[in-house]
């Protein structure tokens, strides 16, 4: 079998030396183009000639013109130089965010409590971002981001340290959601023991939270009475006001309805928190994107604490 003989890949830096050559049609006046030697520029041109096997230049005292194979080359440099630009150009462009793409998952009841803020600073940082939201209840995102399908997500604390980094972004205490005028009006807290006999308007059961709800009771040796569930807290929310049943949502989302419509009193057991946080793969890579949303995000909720 013949063997091919194997060149090293073609040097665009004497690629470029050559085409500004032929340019030129002049060693001297390419290496003054370039700011160059023309020794320099000389021997980068032999090699190029060298490792290509062809000579692309005929050399005379008056001028340089370029071979049959010098002119194929100088074309096809041409193009390859062309494409080295934008590749250097777009490289530019996601480091300092000019374009780029951050998919982000989020769960359902998450957006409008929470992330619209840090949606509307990062959107204005970074206009030419294109930022896609991705709705999927809390653990289906947890195993999305660990799949590499997402490369950032918010998930419900706790999660694998070993698998992810995280940044907190919410702890908040869950709330009992009854209809203006029901018999928790007035109270300051309540507790599960309490509520076990209630209907409930829950989320879906692939929901983190709806398994934490559920075991909580269960641990109390109750089960609950569910009466519907949805993802969307408006929703949930608005079976509520219909006299459906309860619900209980994270203060956060609770302080956003009418106060004049719901009773809404504060869960006494502190282990059903609703804690929120951003997750990534630890060992992961992180673009330029993901960066500065962990970047903004930390900043706005630095201003919210503020």
């Amino acid at each position: 079998m013949e063997t091919i003989p194997q060149r090293n890949a073609m040097d665009l830096r004497a690629l470029r030396y050559f085409t500004e050559v032929v340019r030129q049609q002049s060693f001297t006046r390419a290496a003054d183009t370039l700011c160059v030697t023309q020794p320099t520029i000389s021997k980068m041109v032999r090699q190029l000639e060298d490792e290509l096997g062809q000579t692309l230049l005929e050399r005379d005292r008056r001028q340089v013109r370029p071979t049959d194979a010098g002119r194929v080359v100088f074309d096809e440099g041409e193009a390859l130089l062309a494409g080295a630009r934008r590749l250097a150009a777009r490289l530019a462009d996601l480091s300092s965010l000019a374009q780029g793409e951050l998919v982000l998952g989020l769960p359902p009841m998450v957006g409008a409590a929470r992330f619209a803020p840090i949606v509307g600073a990062y959107r204005a940082r970074y206009p030419k971002v294109a930022l896609k939201l991705v709705e999927d209840g809390a653990r289906a995102i947890e195993q999305r981001v660990k799949a590499g399908e997402l490369e950032i997500g918010v998930a419900v604390l706790p999660v694998d340290t070993g698998v992810f980094d995280t940044l907190e972004v919410v702890c908040d205490p869950l709330c009992l959601i009854s209809p203006a005028g029901s018999r928790w009006r007035g109270m300051a807290s309540v507790t599960l023991t309490m509520i076990a006999a209630e209907r409930f308007i829950l989320y879906p059961e692939d929901f983190t939270l709806s398994h934490r709800i559920a075991a909580a009771f269960a641990a109390l040796g109750q089960t609950l009475d569910i009466a519907g569930r949805s993802a969307h807290w408006d929703f949930i929310s608005e079976l509520v006001s219909a006299g459906l049943g309860v619900a209980l949502l994270p203060r956060s989302v609770a302080r956003r309805l009418p106060p004049d419509a719901f009773e809404i009193t504060t869960l006494a057991e502190d282990t059903l928190n609703w804690h929120l946080a951003l997750i990534w793969r630890r060992d992961g890579y992180l673009t330029h994107a993901a960066r500065a949303w962990l970047d903004t995000t930390r900043a706005t909720l630095d201003q919210t604490k503020g």
